[in-house]
């Protein structure tokens, strides 16, 4: 006897509709698997067995086919137990199941019968209600994650048994309430530290509103406990809050890689990565056999800090080039090419030498002019390029560090920050940009005009320093954020001049 059943594949982020089509004959007792299933799906044999046999069903001794249809692309996890188990008890006219055709079902099953969580589940959600299905059958414990999706049916449950008194009319299931993302959003600031506890290093302060306000990547460079980590540890607690769309894309990942809270559901709060400089190449741009994402990725919409930058391998560092320029990252294996989002805020720390002192007003550097050279050369001119902002932090002095002054909090930094982006929105509404830093050559030329005065200064700044095309154009777009921060429709020469005074330090330190 013939059925057929719907379930959903996970490729990048994006889910297709699968078929689960079973065929129980006469003949030796035999479980086949075909449609290009991985391993995990292969074992799905034995998990599907025993859970039927537990869960007080008759498992048919007879030949079992399953084709995974389409039949060309490659099936990969454990959530496709749900939908087999239900196609062999639907070829059982004994078990009298109706409307099996009606649902697409997601679930691993256990060796007891009840049904595990999965891996991907929002995005497979997204990506099949665009195809046009409407109505799912998905484990209890990915609930939360499912209640954030308007215009399908969501029916949650814990075993199998309870799956087939379902499609038996036997027991009634209500499907996830929909919520409001505004009320489940969290003040993600609270989970920061606060600029307030920073003592001095008003430049820096200023340099990371900067880059707050218009998403632009930063380096700082200085010596050993000046305070590089802590105040990029207080950056996201400056960022605005999530939207809805940012957070279903980083939800989407998270839930792929398996990082996602399922009590909660949904990621509300940017994302704050901070690998070791040990991390392997694969790790932080993703993908391995599975093709899974990286740590560029997982800090979607958020900030990926690399604390002492030029300790990465010069390989690991140079991958970033791409990801860095476009927003995405095209992860490209003999079995699949996926492109994941990679539109992170880089926040990158490093001493100017490898003892730490090398221009520091308080200690003398004991380097020599070649293990400078060769430290500050694992950072390539394309690489430096790209970061918007290069500051240098100095140590606090006594009197600073010991000051009752009451330091500017982050609320306050980041009511300014809000007030900037809000411009920014307004003026790219009609484009997928959201902020300066990602505007396009002729969004820059559009949006960034110069008076004579500041055009002059461009462009004595262009020549001196001998700049690239991308640093001239990484000027204006600072140059607009700062201009944005103090409510200024137009560029001013006071702003050209605070922008480029952010491109000095890879002349000083790498020329």
């Amino acid at each position: 006897m013939l059925s057929k059943v719907v379930s959903l594949g996970l490729k990048g982020i994006d889910g297709y509709k699968v078929d689960v089509e079973t065929d129980v004959s006469n003949g030796l007792p035999h479980f086949e698997i075909v449609g290009l299933a991985d391993t995990a799906i292969k074992e799905a044999k034995e998990r599907v067995r025993s859970a039927i046999k537990n869960s007080a069903f008759t498992y048919p001794i007879k030949r079992i086919t399953i084709n995974l249809a389409p039949a060309d692309i490659k099936k990969e996890g454990s959530l496709y137990d749900l939908a087999i188990a239900v196609a062999i008890l639907a070829c059982d006219e004994e078990n009298k199941i109706k409307n099996e055709n009606k649902y697409v079902y997601l679930g691993e099953l256990s060796f007891d019968g009840s049904v595990r969580k999965i891996k991907g589940l929002l995005p497979l959600l997204i990506s099949a209600k665009q195809q046009g299905l409407k109505d799912f059958i998905i484990p209890k414990e990915n609930e939360n994650e499912a209640r954030f999706i308007e215009g399908i049916n969501i029916f949650p449950v814990s075993s199998l048994i309870q799956t087939i008194k379902f499609l038996k009319g036997e027991e009634q299931i209500n499907p996830v309430k929909i919520c409001d993302f505004n009320d489940v959003i969290k003040t993600q600031h609270n989970n920061y530290m606060d600029f307030a506890n920073v003592k001095g290093q008003a430049v820096a302060k200023r340099a990371l509103e900067i880059a707050a306000a218009g998403g632009h990547n930063l380096l700082m460079i200085g010596p050993p406990g000046s305070g590089k980590s802590m105040l990029a540890k207080c950056f996201p607690s400056i960022l605005p809050d999530l939207t809805f769309d940012e957070a279903l894309e980083v939800t989407k990942i998270h839930s792929i890689a398996g990082e996602l809270d399922l009590k909660e559901g949904i990621v509300s709060s940017r994302p704050f990565r901070s690998p070791h400089h040990t991390a392997s190449t694969v790790s932080l741009t993703g993908g391995g056999s599975n093709s899974k994402p990286g740590e560029i990725s997982l800090a979607d919409n958020g900030v990926l800090f690399l604390d002492e930058f030029p300790e990465y391998s010069r390989h690991t560092i140079e991958t970033l080039r791409q990801p860095l320029e476009d927003g995405v990252i095209t992860v490209a294996r003999s079995n699949a090419t996926v492109v994941y989002p990679a539109n992170f805020t880089l926040i990158a720390s490093m001493n100017p030498c490898p003892c730490g002192n090398y221009g520091s007003k308080t200690k003398e550097c004991r380097c020599s002019a070649s293990q400078i050279n060769k430290y500050l050369s694992k950072l390539s001119g394309p690489i430096m390029d790209r970061i918007d902002i290069h500051i240098e932090v100095d140590n606090v002095t006594y009197d600073q560090l010991k000051s009752d002054k009451k330091e500017e909090s982050s609320e306050e930094i980041r009511k300014r920050v809000n007030k900037a982006r809000h411009i920014q929105t307004e003026r790219f509404k009609t484009s997928k940009n959201h902020c300066n830093a990602k505007m396009s050559v002729a969004q820059t030329k559009k949006y960034c005009m110069l008076d004579s005065f500041g055009e002059s200064l461009l462009r004595d700044a262009f020549e001196k320093l001998k700049l690239s095309a991308r640093a001239h154009d990484r000027i204006l777009k600072v140059a607009r954020t700062i201009a944005d921060l103090e409510g200024s429709e137009n560029i001013q020469a006071k702003h050209i001049a605070e922008a480029i005074s952010y491109r000095m330090l890879d002349r000083k330190y790498w020329n």
